[in-house]
């Protein structure tokens, strides 16, 4: 860390404890719980690389690493268990020809129209009978479940895979507006302008990105893999993988409640509804998502979990690759000691920036706005505190690394 400038370290600071919302290219397709700050994920990848470069984030979640690598002329792989998570970053970094956002820009202005509750709809039966429609179907709810299918229906007639996706992104943004976490019921009018305003906001968001792509030239690869990042380090795509020049990524949070693959409807109701707009298919409830129930004794299993992917991502990086992390905790007292005996398990040596010598520990910390966990309603929690972790690849990995990276292949 001695080798950034004290004006680096400072610009990476300020962008950390940046309290602004998430915007700007297309980070505003979807709200993705725990949303990773787009700023601090700018500034890390300026300071820490070069154009070309390639950069690895492991937890990808809402693809806003791999956007703002993108954006920034470097190449980007980005790895998540969630096939929606898969599916908001993939549309985020689609970088669409001058035609295609002109066929965008013209279904955006005549989305709205498409909602008409005197018309009828095609129910996507498949995920109906799955369970999918949990409290769509509700007696109440029937004009919005049919603006729904309506406007799923139009994503669909766009007639490429990629335009169909940014269809139901717009879509997917829509319902989520319209259902997650409201305490008052949306009308059938603000759905419909609800539609209107995200797909405009959406298509100048993918002409941002297009011009920012364009500015450095040659546009660099993003590879998204639907997958555990434990054993990425022998995953055959990657065969041919350079390493990293920078890892930055944000994981689940060990003890935090988050719920990543739902939403909330009529209080604490639970839907899967995102993967059917999203023609994707739901994991196996919440652990499956945060690495491990956060009732484990001890989270013995998030930690195994933990240890287990940053071995891989450690055997893919070499000493000159920076791993930058973003993580809160519920009892950060015990967890985040616990967490970096993890990180030194899996072979990474923790490094601090020199200009937070004397600071509280030495670590940079930021409160979280506008944290959209459902602890949060309880006010201000250690969750709502993050630490930004900086590690490097240990040059003589010890014998529990060893082991840890051993069962990790397995």
């Amino acid at each position: 860390m001695d080798d950034l400038t004290e004006e680096m370290q400072a610009a990476l600071v300020a962008a950390s404890r940046d309290a602004s919302p998430v915007r700007g290219l297309t980070h505003g397709y979807y709200k993705y719980p725990a949303r990773f700050s787009a700023v601090f994920a700018s500034a890390a990848i300026k300071a820490f690389t070069q154009p070309g470069d390639l950069v690895l984030d492991p937890h990808v979640g809402g693809g806003t690493t791999l956007v703002e690598a993108l954006a920034c002329g470097r190449e980007a792989v980005g790895v998540d268990i969630s096939s929606l998570a898969e599916f908001i970053t993939n549309v985020k970094c689609t970088v669409y020809s001058e035609g295609e956002l002109e066929t965008l820009e013209a279904w955006s202005k005549k989305i709205g129209a498409v909602v008409d509750i005197h018309k009828p709809s095609t129910a996507l039966t498949d995920y109906e009978q799955l369970g999918y429609y949990k409290h769509l179907d509700h007696p109440s709810r029937w004009r919005l479940r049919k603006a729904i299918e309506q406007s799923i229906a139009a994503a669909i007639k766009l007639g490429t895979p990629r335009l169909e996706a940014f269809g139901r992104c717009v879509v997917l943004r829509s319902a989520q507006w319209a259902l997650d976490g409201r305490s008052k019921r949306a009308t059938i009018d603000g759905f419909r302008r609800t539609l209107e305003e995200t797909a405009d906001d959406m298509v100048n968001g993918a002409r941002n990105l297009r011009r920012s792509v364009r500015n450095h030239g040659r546009q660099q690869p993003v590879t998204i893999l639907r997958r555990s990042a434990i054993g990425i380090h022998d995953e055959p795509s990657l065969n041919d993988m350079r390493a990293p020049h920078l890892v930055v990524t944000s994981p689940p949070y060990p003890g935090v409640h988050v719920l990543y693959h739902r939403w909330q409807v009529d209080g604490r109701k639970e839907a899967p509804l995102p993967f059917m707009i999203a023609n994707k298919l739901d994991g196996a409830g919440l652990s499956y998502y945060t690495m491990g129930d956060r009732k484990y004794p001890g989270l013995k299993t998030y930690f195994d979990n933990i240890t287990g992917s940053m071995s891989s991502v450690a055997a893919l990086a070499d000493h000159d690759t920076v791993v930058v992390q973003m993580v809160a905790f519920s009892a950060p007292d015990w967890q985040l000691p616990r967490y970096l005996e993890a990180m030194e398990a899996a072979g990474l040596a923790e490094m601090r920036l020199p200009v937070l010598k004397g600071d509280r520990d030495g670590r940079l910390w930021r409160s979280v706005p506008g944290r959209r966990w459902y602890s949060a309603q309880r006010g201000t929690t250690p969750g709502s505190q993050e630490v930004v972790l900086f590690h490097r690849k240990v040059r003589q990995p010890s014998a529990a690394s060893a082991a840890v990276s051993d069962r990790a292949a397995r």
